[in-house]
């Protein structure tokens, strides 16, 4: 499977996307970095600067048909610079209008909040998110992870970096089914 793992330029949080992308690698999965823009991304832990990744392609190249899954890590700047990014928000919307499995950590489902996707769903995520999941149809759980199987896509959701191992076997577990 090609999983894609979309992020902004810069503000995402390290830990969430290289612990995912571990996983789905060492699953047999191929995992892709696509961003808002070409080159590299920079990631940080917490709030200070750690490591840059290359990006594979730009949100305005890939489609959700490229892929069979997408990951959105978390940091606060990330999703709030992909929310606000017409292509990133369309791209996201792709894959629950496909029905393909999303997984998003931390305070990633902002993105999903802007490409109005939560409506009927439960999930998790970082507890400041909570009103906005709320105001946009969604029921927000305290739960390290979430599976929320209302059609047409699966969609995996935990809480921040300490829930990681849980989210990565879940997000594995669900690529295999």
């Amino acid at each position: 499977m090609k999983v894609a793992f979309l992020v902004a330029t810069e503000g995402i949080e390290q830990v969430e996307l290289t612990e995912p992308w571990k996983a789905v690698k060492e699953a047999g999965h191929t995992p892709e970095l696509v961003s808002t823009d070409s080159g590299h991304v920079q990631a940080f832990n917490h709030l200070d600067k750690a490591d840059t990744f290359p990006v594979d392609r730009t949100v305005s190249q890939a489609r959700p048909d490229d892929y069979d899954a997408l990951v959105l890590p978390g940091g606060v700047a990330n999703p709030d610079a992909l929310r606000m990014d017409e292509d990133a928000v369309a791209f996201a919307k792709g894959f629950f209008d496909q029905g393909k499995p999303v997984a998003a950590i931390c305070h990633a489902p902002w993105t999903l909040v802007e490409a109005d996707v939560l409506r009927g769903r439960t999930l998790t995520s970082w507890p400041s998110l909570r009103t906005d999941i709320t105001n946009a149809g969604g029921t927000w759980v305290d739960e390290q992870v979430k599976v929320c199987t209302s059609s047409p896509s699966t969609l995996i959701t935990s809480r921040k970096p300490d829930d990681l191992k849980a989210f990565c076997e879940t997000l594995v577990d669900q690529l295999a089914a």
